[in-house]
């Protein structure tokens, strides 16, 4: 598929607000952040998708190159006040390059389990550490698998119960291969994800030649502990 699971269909109406990743609070805080680590310096966003974090930090003043596979999710950030203003590369971010070298480098909102194999997620480590600038950084959000929810011998956890609209992920603890899946009057949607640990993202991060900075439980920067659900963690290229 061209767009990849982001055709038309999903990016008619990926910018939800009643998402709390749209509400104004959760955007401002990790625009906060974001401009924070980059320091004035020029950021590159792997999958750029409608715009949701690339249009308030290029507000800021931040310079924000994309990089997005799905030409229906572009669309969107185009049709937006300041969208023609940021450039995107078409690509997979595993691989796609831009010209010159970044401040900073993120991928957001469990983004790189979107990657479903070891392989792809190295290398879209590799292909960030290749953006950055020496004492550039490279920021990754993601959720913590859910395993600890997963009665014994099941294989599935909601997380969505609407009356007319149900969702639940699938986990294949043997592969580390997930689905988030979605049920509703005529619909049924599946999107194929790998889970990966914060530990697993380390090591792919020290292939790659970067070295951990930070590690947060949110974009408020609170401690990451056993009890968190997601992560905000930093890589730093060494100067």
């Amino acid at each position: 598929m061209e767009d990849g699971y982001f055709g038309e269909s999903v990016a008619a109406d990926y910018d939800d607000p009643g998402s709390a990743e749209f509400h104004p609070e959760v955007v401002g805080a990790t625009v906060d952040v974001l401009a924070d680590l980059a320091a004035g310096g020029p950021a590159l966003e792997f999958a750029i998708g409608t715009g949701r974090i690339a249009l308030p930090l290029a507000a800021r003043g931040v310079p924000v190159h994309g990089i997005e596979l799905s030409r229906a999710m572009v669309a969107r950030l185009r049709a937006k006040p300041g969208g023609d203003d940021i450039p995107v590369t078409i690509g997979d971010m595993t691989s796609a390059r831009v010209e010159g070298s970044f401040a900073l480098g993120y991928l957001v909102f469990n983004t790189i389990m979107n990657l479903t194999t070891q392989a792809a997620q190295v290398a879209c480590f590799r292909n960030a550490a290749a953006h950055l600038a020496p004492g550039g950084r490279f920021v990754v959000e993601v959720g913590v698998p859910g395993l600890r929810l997963l009665p014994p011998g099941q294989t599935m956890v909601p997380f969505l119960d609407e009356p007319d609209r149900w969702a639940f992920d699938r986990y294949d603890t043997a592969t580390q291969a997930m689905s988030s899946n979605y049920v509703g009057p005529g619909e049924f949607r599946s999107i194929p994800f790998r889970y990966v640990w914060p530990a697993e993202l380390d090591l792919m991060a020290e292939l790659a030649g970067l070295r951990p900075l930070h590690r947060w439980d949110d974009w408020d920067r609170r401690p990451f502990t056993s009890e968190s659900t997601k992560h905000v963690s930093v890589w730093e290229r060494p100067a």
